[in-house]
């Protein structure tokens, strides 16, 4: 990946600041928009200005064992340093991007609701420590965040920075597991933590401002090329490298998959999707995912169709 961000870098056309809105230019001044790997004009507006759709950068933590929350409610669940986390998507998905510190590891926690896509990054990178918001913007339907340092736009779906003077420089991704918070609190320790709002009252936490949309025929905000043979918005399950993928239906009815690369996919029902009926707890089964290699979890997605083939257009999806 990185050699090909590098291509593409020395044979694209330089772009002028004009080339761009001049919103862009009023909402992210330090940002050098002279610098992209990428056309400029892929990227879109999502509606919401820069943190209209507000990170959370002082997370509020709760005991897991002193929390409420239906079982079969989706979280992104971390066990890092020692330390268990959970991320519920009803806070997630009003939110989009929390910038955390476990076991002393800068973290930040993202998920773009119109990819279904729940990815977990080290902030740090070159001894800097990042801190993230969202643009408001997408690209191929999927969030485009921004550091607040250097103001460079970064494609979530990826963790790759596309605009700006970290252009081509890639996040590390944590191992996550996208589950019900069931199946947390069963392999979580005593101490085990859960996020909550820092203000119960701020939005409609739990409900779910996307209904129905996984059962939309086509996606929202997105211009590019469908997958062949599946429905563009079917679940699909991945790993980093992105050189394939498998639906969410064939592990679903498999149970269980080994991958070439030795990845092994299984899977177990209990998780509602948190984009279906308009109260999350009330959503379809999608099941849990858990990707382990050698007895060991690693990262993972498990996005839409559209969004994997996105951005791995000659990676085949296993059906």
């Amino acid at each position: 990946m990185r050699y090909l961000l590098l291509v593409v870098l020395l044979f694209a056309p330089p772009v002028q600041a004009g080339d761009v809105p001049g919103s862009w230019l009023r909402e992210f001044p330090k940002a050098d928009f002279t610098v992209t790997s990428i056309d400029t004009n892929e990227i879109m507006s999502g509606g919401p200005p820069r943190d209209g759709i507000p990170p959370i950068d002082n997370p509020k933590f709760v005991l897991a064992l002193d929390h409420s929350l239906p079982n079969t409610e989706p979280v992104i669940g971390v066990h890092l340093n020692g330390q268990f986390r959970a991320y519920p998507l009803r806070v997630l998905t009003w939110h989009e991007i929390v910038n955390d510190d476990v076991g002393g590891m800068p973290i930040t926690v993202t998920f773009c609701p119109l990819c279904n896509a729940a990815i977990v990054f080290d902030r740090r990178l070159e001894g800097q420590v990042l801190d993230f918001g969202t643009t408001g913007k997408l690209r191929n339907s999927d969030l485009v965040m921004y550091d607040r340092q250097t103001e460079s736009f970064w494609q979530q779906a990826i963790g790759t920075a596309i605009v700006g003077i970290l252009t081509g420089k890639e996040l590390q991704i944590v191992p996550s597991r996208l589950e019900s918070w069931g199946n947390f609190k069963a392999r979580a320790d005593a101490q085990a933590k859960v996020l909550v709002p820092n203000n119960s009252s701020m939005r409609r936490y739990g409900q779910n401002p996307y209904a129905n949309y996984d059962e939309l025929a086509l996606p929202f905000l997105y211009t590019g090329k469908m997958p062949e043979n599946i429905a563009p918005l079917a679940r699909v399950v991945s790993t980093p490298s992105r050189n394939y993928a498998y639906s969410l239906e064939k592990i679903r009815k498999d149970k269980r998959i080994v991958a070439g690369d030795g990845t092994v996919f299984t899977w177990s029902a209990g998780q509602n999707s948190a984009l279906n009926a308009r109260s999350i707890a009330k959503g379809k089964d999608v099941g849990n995912i858990v990707a382990t290699m050698a007895g060991r979890d690693v990262s993972y997605f498990v996005e839409f169709a559209f969004v994997f083939h996105a951005f791995s257009p000659d990676a085949p999806i296993h059906q």
